[in-house]
């Protein structure tokens, strides 16, 4: 397939319905039959906006997922819910997130759920797009477990995670999956201060068995719960280490930066394909088409149309759906713009 000259593509969530959000407040209510009904519902209806939006790339909007992390939890055994150390009251940040205690070595004997995610997606979807399915990368999946006494450390978590994340990547290559994302946000938000060529050596480990048979993708960011960022915004700590990811493409964080770093992604753009943030996920502000031609162009200068994408700076999960559809819509135009001129 020849590459899509500046590709529109996404991170991998889509904002939820409002009736979604309240029927999940409310599934004690709902029967087994009514969850699924609501499940396909809300994929049809996530596949249906990015679809009239123009996009290239489309995913599920990850719309079986109430937590970008924590709803993986459910799937990995010997866990358990600690919210002790969970801040309850004040501004929204990280801190108010889940946490789970680590009580016995962590298996996942009935998989992750995103093959099931990615074959609703294939069977719901319309011909002609680009799917994508996204899952966490293990550091990233680690972020919101305690060791507790079975583990040391973060790292040791890491590495006991890893195979289960392979496995689920081997079994989405197996369904088919044309292009998977491994979200690693944590490895971008502590590139400052962390071990830059173990992240890479643990991204380059979980991926080892799918390299070559489908499309690789990460996604690097300095955070976005509540539309909060967590990480150090700069790009700089990652170089050089993160040039040897075996990735396809990977996505940055951009318009937050105010493209300050656009120069930084011309190193990545001689490797592989660089997606680039060109909507600001944590801004009401509704980028114009102009606006986001002229994103493009900065773009261009450091990147080859060949190897560019654009999407958001992060998932639109946190984002009010009138807004993203709006943002996403005035992407694709200017994308399709530019795309011509190229």
């Amino acid at each position: 397939m020849q590459p899509i000259p500046i590709k529109t593509t996404v991170v991998g969530s889509w904002p939820f319905p409002g009736w979604l959000e309240f029927a999940s407040e409310n599934l004690d209510k709902l029967g087994p039959a009514d969850v699924n009904e609501m499940i396909e519902d809300a994929v049809v209806t996530a596949i249906h906006d990015q679809v009239a939006a123009g996009l290239d790339v489309i995913s599920d909007g990850e719309q079986t997922r109430l937590d970008f992390n924590l709803s993986f939890y459910g799937f990995i055994k010997g866990i358990q819910p600690n919210h002790e150390e969970t801040r309850k009251y004040g501004p929204p940040a990280h801190d108010q997130r889940g946490k789970h205690t680590i009580i016995e070595k962590l298996t996942a004997p009935k998989g992750l759920g995103v093959v099931e995610e990615y074959k609703r997606l294939k069977r719901l979807a319309p011909e002609g797009k680009i799917l994508k399915a996204s899952i966490p990368g293990p550091y990233t999946l680690s972020g919101r477990l305690l060791p507790g006494e079975i583990y040391k450390d973060r790292w040791e978590i890491t590495e006991a995670l890893l195979p289960l994340v392979a496995k689920e990547l081997a079994a989405l290559v197996e369904v088919g999956a044309e292009e998977i994302c491994i979200d690693e946000p944590s490895m971008s938000c502590y590139a400052y201060k962390e071990d830059t060529k173990r992240f890479v050596d643990i991204f380059n480990r979980t991926v080892k068995g799918i390299v070559g048979k489908t499309r690789i993708g990460t996604h690097l960011c300095f955070g976005n719960y509540k539309g909060r960022s967590v990480g150090k915004k700069t790009i700089a700590p990652m170089l050089p280490d993160f040039l040897d990811l075996a990735v396809d493409e990977l996505h940055s964080e951009m318009t937050i930066l105010n493209f300050a770093e656009i120069h930084l992604l011309q190193q990545f753009a001689e490797k592989m394909d660089v997606a680039v943030g060109v909507i600001d996920v944590k801004s009401y502000y509704i980028e114009t088409v102009e606006d986001v031609k002229e994103r493009i162009a900065k773009c261009l200068e450091y990147i080859p149309a060949s190897k560019l994408a654009v999407a958001s700076d992060c998932g639109m999960s946190q984002t009010a759906r009138w807004a993203t559809k709006q943002k996403i819509a005035n992407m694709c135009i200017a994308a399709k713009a530019m795309r011509e001129q190229a």
